[in-house]
């Protein structure tokens, strides 16, 4: 019993030492993020892809003005695999990889064979972002892929994610993830903690399309995982094994 006790305190010894110092992050990486104040998200920046959703509205298009039900709500299409969408009277056309504002010009341009349009801007695509994510995980009650829309900050990130009492809200990564492994990812280290006691919002930049934030546990909080997983299976046998030993009542 004695070497399974000792045994047990130096694998959380060494757990404790471990996360110490495990993570890596680089105070000046933060220049790599925008501030909120310096970026806008526009028609002319998003890029449609697959499985983004559109709704294609035009009051002087019949087919545009009309939903499937007679409502005036326009055409809706989930852009296929293909990274195209269909429209009845004009055909396919290919919008993966274009702005709204493109696919609604060349909608344009082919219903103008079909009906006089005069105003500069005839057709509106509207889009809802199904293609594009950022990740937060750890010790979170909400976490895993989250929508971007362009103007999720650390703070609402995080705040939104809802960080549990086990999370080392001192030690929370920030990464941007990088295909160029000469360069590699860009991490800061961010302290929630102060961010919300102190408002310091040095660390409140604006997240990109497949940013990562990893909220680690602490290191109590590490140890108490650590323990569910070694003691978790003893306690499940041991419970397994009470209630096959225990007799059955007899039905009354």
């Amino acid at each position: 019993m004695k070497s399974k006790t000792l045994y047990l305190f130096v694998v959380l010894s060494a757990i404790s030492i471990g996360l110490a110092g495990c993570y890596s992050a680089n105070p000046d990486d933060v220049k790599a993020f925008l501030r909120p104040d310096q970026a806008d998200v526009t028609e002319d920046t998003y890029i449609l892809q697959p499985p983004d959703g559109l709704t294609i509205m035009s009051s002087k298009i019949p087919e545009l003005e009309r939903g499937s039900l007679g409502s005036s709500v326009g055409l809706t299409q989930t852009i296929r695999p293909d990274g195209k969408i269909s429209i009845e009277s004009v055909g396919e056309i290919m919008v993966a990889g274009k702005t709204p504002r493109q696919v609604a010009d060349i909608i344009s341009k082919k219903m103008q064979e079909l009906y006089k349009l005069t105003s500069d801007y005839p057709v509106d695509v509207r889009v809802i972002n199904r293609s594009k994510y950022y990740y937060i995980l750890g010790q979170v009650n909400n976490p895993g892929a989250q929508i971007y829309t362009g103007r999720e900050t650390t703070l609402s990130a995080i705040a939104k994610a809802i960080p549990n009492v086990r999370a080392w809200e001192q030690k929370i990564q920030v990464i941007r993830p990088c295909l160029n492994l000469e360069e590699g990812p860009k991490i800061f280290s961010l302290n929630f903690e102060r961010m919300l006691e102190h408002g310091d919002m040095s660390g409140n930049v604006l997240l990109a399309e497949g940013d990562v934030i990893y909220v680690p546990p602490t290191i109590l909080g590490s140890i108490g995982l650590t323990l569910e997983e070694i003691l978790g299976p003893l306690f499940q046998t041991a419970g397994a094994a009470n209630t096959l030993g225990r007799p059955i009542a007899p039905a009354l």
